[in-house]
């Protein structure tokens, strides 16, 4: 594995133990604004509020590097963690883990590069734009990053590190570096220059426009409305009945709550206008709601909850909200989240995701090599699948699946 840059000295990577202890105007610079779940106010929160700390599995030990020639000045930066157990990822290894420790082996604990709870596609190697010369470049910096993850994993005898839900060309990058690469899977809405939702339903074939509407009335017969609240608008009250919805559907499904209430109270402080809340009302009275992050171009739904069962309620405020509003703000994409076939009959169409893996005992990385190959063809298999099942119109307006 490469270590460090060409320069004649490698470049110092330094771990952090919380987000308190660097800047947030530095994070950011490398963060960038596109993607909130990267920005500094985000993490912190997560650390802050006891959703993400090391009594709950995700000890810090973020990295960053400084400038050789101004040492305030971060030019590259990380969000790493020890993990004791693999909840809250969402890329699963629940069976790697299994098969190491009954052949003898120690699984946890491990390290990971994520944004904890979040299955949010996005940058792993943080890297700020605005490089001077004599710094070193981009590339030379990711490098340096990943390089520092494997020396970590070893040096402290962790199992095995892994960065879900990086970008393609991270992906690539590790894969040139020796880590093992895995593809999955999420559906994504893409706004085709929409200038209202009956734009969208009309690139679909007759039968699932028909269904949106008859899903989207049947919401609207129950005398449930809803609302966006965005930013300042969404009070303190509003984040206690979410935690509320947030917990009882975690309770129906027999899941843990990872997020706290101190997590939700906290996100309109810290991210301002980037958050949205849709919130479901009866007779007056909140009764579910979806929280979801406002990116540069993109809509990120995350959280859902309610405390009644109305029927379609869930699709009306997830999806159908979520694309009302891209559409109104002209924002290019609503990514839904995790898993959820059924995303593709709502205008959701499958997008590859990418991780990494390095694993330290070649027992273990060998049949993992061999699983990710075999899991590859399998995906490429569903996706094709899903894809001539698209609920769109082909480019020549006929009935049938959309050709992509």
């Amino acid at each position: 594995m490469p270590d460090g840059t060409d320069n004649e000295q490698p470049l110092e990577v330094v771990l952090i133990g919380s987000l308190s202890d660097v800047a947030a105007q530095q994070w950011d610079a490398c963060a960038g604004a596109a993607n909130p779940t990267l920005s500094h106010g985000f993490l912190k929160l997560l650390e802050d509020s006891g959703a993400a700390t090391r009594d709950s599995g995700w000890m810090a030990r973020h990295l960053a590097i400084r400038s050789p020639l101004d040492a305030s000045r971060l030019l590259a930066c990380a969000p790493l963690y020890v993990k004791s157990h693999s909840y809250g990822e969402y890329v699963f290894d629940w069976g790697w883990a299994d098969a190491y420790e009954r052949a003898g082996g120690r699984y946890y604990p491990k390290l990971q590069s994520a944004v904890p709870f979040t299955p949010v596609p996005g940058a792993r190697l943080l890297v700020r734009p605005d490089l001077s010369p004599g710094e070193p470049t981009g590339d030379q910096l990711r490098q340096a990053l990943l390089s520092a993850m494997v020396r970590l994993t070893g040096e402290h005898g962790l199992s095995s590190l892994h960065l879900t839900f990086c970008t393609a060309e991270e992906w690539q990058l590790g894969g040139e570096m020796g880590l093992l690469k895995r593809r999955g899977m999420q559906y994504h809405w893409e706004n085709r220059g929409y200038r209202c939702f009956d734009d969208f339903l009309a690139k679909l074939t007759s039968r699932k426009r028909k269904n949106l509407r008859k899903e989207r009335e049947a919401v609207a017969r129950s005398g449930v409305t809803l609302r966006h609240l965005v930013g300042g608008e969404i009070k303190a009250r509003h984040w206690r009945d979410f935690y509320g919805f947030y917990l009882a559907t975690v309770d129906k499904k027999w899941a843990h709550a990872y997020l706290t209430q101190e997590f939700f109270e906290g996100l309109s402080s810290a991210l301002g206008d980037r958050v949205l809340l849709v919130l479901a009302e009866k007779d007056g009275e909140p009764v579910a709601g979806a929280f979801n992050l406002i990116g540069k171009k993109r809509l990120y739904g995350r959280n859902w909850g309610c405390l009644e069962e109305f029927r379609f309620l869930h699709f009306e405020a997830c999806y159908y909200q979520a694309i009302d509003f891209a559409i109104e703000q002209g924002l290019e994409v609503v990514e839904a989240g995790a898993q959820g076939e059924h995303k593709i009959q709502r205008g959701y169409l499958p997008v590859d995701t990418y991780s990494l893996h390095w694993i330290a005992d070649p027992a273990l990385a060998q049949p993992v090599s061999r699983f990710l190959t075999q899991e590859r063809a399998s995906l490429d298999q569903d996706r094709q699948y899903l894809l001539e099942h698209s609920p769109y119109r082909d480019d020549s307006g006929k009935e049938g699946p959309a050709r992509r």
